[in-house]
């Protein structure tokens, strides 16, 4: 058991150059997937609770679709159907199919805290002469928001781990490198669990970092 720790330091060692290049595309990947895949999924959310019924159904369409069916057949749809169209690298393909992948989840996350909201604080805002759109946007909203940090957190975790799938499309992310360093050193278990730990320190900082956030706000008493 000592000597696997050993190589596994070694690998460490003569990999981290490369390795801390990746981080940070993983990290790009991520920070893009959550930021698009919160605009996308707020405007699904707004459609889906709206009085339209052609808006809902349009939006849990899209829900469906995306929900029941795996991020890595998205990923390869999206980049092969893309490409056939308009010229793109595949960074920003793997980055798009990671933020329309995230929308559908992040859609049904807003849906739920804009929903959650006591419907009695709605009626008595229009009661004191507030519009609909004065009401969401000072009533429902900041409270929705606050509910939904510690869901959104748990997806921004579960988009850094997802975007290991990139690697399908030569994205030179942290998985990827992991696999290639296994493939050209015939050591796969030290590779990989190199690549675990680099996820896993990824995730404890993070998941440090929202709680400290959650804290802050006081996520509990929205």
């Amino acid at each position: 058991m000592p000597e696997i720790l050993v190589t596994v330091y070694d690998v460490f060692m003569r990999t981290y150059p490369g390795f801390l290049e990746a981080t940070v595309v993983t990290l790009q990947l991520t920070a893009i997937g959550v930021i698009l895949g919160t605009v996308i999924g707020l405007v699904f959310a707004l459609m889906k609770i709206s009085g339209s019924k052609i808006l809902q159904a349009i939006a849990n369409i899209y829900i469906t679709i995306i929900r029941g069916t795996p991020l890595i057949v998205q990923i390869m749809f999206l980049y092969f159907g893309i490409v056939e169209i308009y010229t793109m690298s595949n960074f920003w393909a793997g980055a798009i199919a990671l933020g329309i992948h995230n929308g559908a989840y992040i859609a049904e996350i807003f849906r739920g805290s804009i929903q959650g909201i006591d419907p009695g604080q709605r009626e008595a805002s229009m009661s004191l002469g507030m519009g609909r759109r004065q009401t969401m946007s000072r009533i429902v909203f900041p409270q929705a928001l606050r509910r939904s940090i510690p869901p959104l957190g748990n997806q921004f975790i579960i988009t850094l781990k997802d975007s290991s799938l990139v690697y399908i499309i030569g994205v030179a992310e942290i998985f990827s490198l992991g696999n290639r360093e296994a493939a050209q050193s015939y050591q796969p278990f030290e590779s990989f669990m190199v690549v675990a730990l680099y996820y896993l320190v990824l995730v404890m900082i993070f998941t440090f970092l929202l709680r400290l956030y959650e804290n802050k706000l006081d996520v509990d008493k929205a």
